[in-house]
């Protein structure tokens, strides 16, 4: 084989191991499909409702590394970190929590953990809604989840999982319907964090998951 030839098969090896990679990442046409709810293509800053636990179906990564950012010690907030940190330990994810006690602190832990670029940074509850919409369009290369809550105009990089009673928009857009503490349960926060992540997966990015 001639240095040339055997430049060309490494170079069809490595395209084909690319392709086979992001199909993965794709997954099944059918349940990707199912988890769009009907929609073929969202639009940006689209809500989509998925069928029941079409999310389980997504492809998963071992070694995913995710920083959570909270502002709150609230059961809801509480709820939602205790089941980051069961799909955590279910899939081999590293996950670092980052605190914060108000929004200028938000900004700070948004700022680190961007800093330590893993491959996601959650936002859990609404606390940190109105902080990760100034600054998540400002760091487009990294993806943003936020679990409880959503962003009033996501871009690309920030996704949103949602649910009756757990919707908070922003201060000031929001509506007393659109929290209920209540509503944040053990279930609900683990559909939501595998919703979420199924989403990414699947490149279905910038837009907000409302669990049915």
């Amino acid at each position: 084989m001639t240095r040339r030839t055997a430049a060309i098969v490494a170079a069809t090896m490595c395209a084909a191991i690319l392709v086979g990679c992001a199909a993965g990442i794709d997954g099944d046409d059918d349940h990707r499909g199912a988890f769009l709810g009907g929609i073929a293509t969202p639009t940006p800053e689209a809500t989509i409702t998925p069928s029941p636990d079409s999310w389980v179906h997504a492809p998963t990564e071992r070694g995913y590394r995710i920083v959570v950012i909270s502002a709150d010690d609230d059961p809801p907030t509480t709820t939602v970190l205790a089941a980051v940190d069961a799909w955590a330990d279910e899939h081999d994810a590293d996950v670092t929590v980052l605190t914060a006690a108000d929004d200028d602190q938000v900004e700070e832990r948004i700022d680190e953990a961007v800093a330590a670029a893993p491959d996601l940074v959650i936002g859990a509850g609404a606390g940190v809604v109105d902080v990760f919409a100034l600054l998540a369009p400002q760091h487009l290369a990294q993806q943003f989840l936020v679990l409880g809550a959503q962003l009033p105009e996501p871009t690309e990089n920030s996704t949103a999982v949602i649910w009756k009673g757990a919707s908070f928009r922003g201060s000031g857009i929001s509506t007393a319907d659109d929290t209920d503490p209540s509503s944040v349960t053990p279930e609900r926060a683990a559909d939501a964090i595998a919703a979420g992540l199924a989403s990414i997966r699947w490149g279905l990015t910038g837009i907000v998951v409302s669990l049915p």
